[in-house]
């Protein structure tokens, strides 16, 4: 795992690889960016998916807005957020993100959302 920098392969760019690409994006000091990855190394472990996972740096707000990033930690799986109810979404800023689950207003995404998008993307690898 390491961290991305912003000339490297674009999101969800394959680049020959053989499994699912995960890009866990946040900004320097988020305090659930740490719990993100060990989200997604969590329900790969529990798929048996190795996906390789890239940490990607929002350093300013050019930034999120050239990323299309919806807040801190923001995760996607094969270039699509594991949020479903993105898609219309255009708030790109270099803030804290919540999300709306099941289990209420929290600091990361459901794992469910993470499962799904990860057994998605792995199909679509073989």
């Amino acid at each position: 795992m390491g961290t991305q920098s912003l000339g490297d392969t674009p999101a969800g760019a394959s680049g020959g690889r053989d499994r699912p690409l995960v890009e866990i994006l946040s900004f320097g000091g988020c305090p659930n960016h740490h719990g993100a990855i060990a989200l997604v190394e969590r329900v790969s472990a529990e798929l048996g998916v190795e996906p390789e996972i890239r940490v990607v740096d929002v350093p300013d707000q050019a930034a999120a807005q050239r990323l299309r990033f919806l807040g801190s930690p923001t995760i996607r799986v094969g270039g699509h957020d594991v949020d479903p109810d993105t898609e219309e979404r255009s708030d790109y800023a270099l803030s804290c993100r919540v999300f709306r689950t099941e289990a209420g207003i929290t600091g990361q995404p459901d794992q469910r959302w993470v499962r799904q998008a990860l057994l998605r993307e792995a199909r679509k690898q073989r």
